[in-house]
């Protein structure tokens, strides 16, 4: 009878273990395919573009997130970029995310961080509402600077009755914004009750195709389910089954990934959020990168 149990015992343990190894095979093999397809869509000037379409700051910043997420390379071009267009962000999110980009490459944002401090109000709140506070704590953290006691305090208090957090005061919570909350909360080490309700939210996101939903019968898309996974990763709980096989099924064969089963659209913006998830990194990233003191690129500017 013992003999029977430990067999089965060790069937189980082999049968898990197969399982487990089939499933970080094939998250390697997106991953690496997914990171293809991005670097193929960085321009000539050092920006990353839609099929199509013109570079932007913003999707560069996102392709540089996914990338280095994903131990893919994007340096001194992207970088480059960035710099050259910081007098061209003006919604304050935006100037926060190009500042975890820049850091991620090994410099320091100085004038974006400085914008961002400005940005901050008596309230705690950085910038308009709470996607921007969320955004600002994170780009803080990833510089390594600590983010205002008052901003904490006021994302704390954001969180609504559901558990989730929306993108404005008041608003409306949904998966995204959610799980970006609990990443910040998280980097600042907060636990608890505020991380415990926003993971409890996002499980009721959660559907049986094993995606998630950015709000209530939306229906599952590649994005919702990268954030989910960042975020439950951040929080250091396991990830809800079938969220790693709902991204390997959106996944086409030139790399890139559906937003979902039904649509297939802005692939670079949507591959460069799931790369984070797959790779299983949370945000802040760890920066493989060296932050050098000066605010000075460490490139040549890009020629736009």
């Amino acid at each position: 009878m013992r003999r029977l149990a430990l067999a089965v015992a060790v069937a189980c343990f082999v049968t898990v273990a197969a399982t487990d190894l089939t499933v970080l095979a094939r998250s390697v093999t997106a991953t690496a395919t997914g990171v293809e397809y991005v670097q193929a869509h960085e321009v000539a000037n050092g920006g990353f573009a839609e099929p199509g379409g013109s570079p932007s700051p913003e999707l560069t910043a996102w392709a540089v997130l996914g990338l280095r997420a994903a131990g893919g390379g994007a340096g001194s071009s992207a970088l480059s970029y960035l710099v050259a267009h910081e007098g061209d962000l003006t919604d304050v999110t935006d100037i926060e995310l190009a500042a975890i980009a820049e850091t991620v490459l090994g410099r320091r944002p100085d004038r974006l961080l400085t914008r961002i401090r400005a940005a901050s109000r008596p309230s705690g709140r950085i910038g308009p509402g709470v996607n921007s506070t969320t955004w600002g704590v994170l780009a803080l953290r990833q510089a390594r600077e600590k983010p205002p006691r008052a901003a904490i305090r006021y994302l704390v208090r954001a969180q609504r009755r559901s558990g989730g957090w929306g993108w404005s005061p008041g608003g409306a919570p949904d998966s995204n914004d959610t799980a970006a909350a609990i990443q910040a909360l998280r980097a600042i080490g907060i636990r608890g009750a505020p991380i415990r309700r926003g993971l409890v939210y996002l499980r009721r996101l959660h559907n049986r195709d094993g995606g998630f939903e950015l709000t209530p019968g939306h229906g599952s898309d590649s994005q919702s389910t990268a954030w989910a996974i960042q975020a439950f990763l951040a929080a250091g709980k396991p990830v809800p089954r079938g969220a790693f096989g709902y991204l390997h099924r959106m996944r086409r064969s030139d790399g890139s990934y559906r937003y979902s089963a039904r649509y297939a659209t802005t692939p670079v913006w949507v591959t460069a959020q799931v790369l984070p998830a797959l790779a299983r990194r949370a945000f802040p990233l760890k920066a493989s990168l060296a932050m050098p003191t000066s605010g000075r690129a460490s490139s040549a500017r890009a020629s736009v």
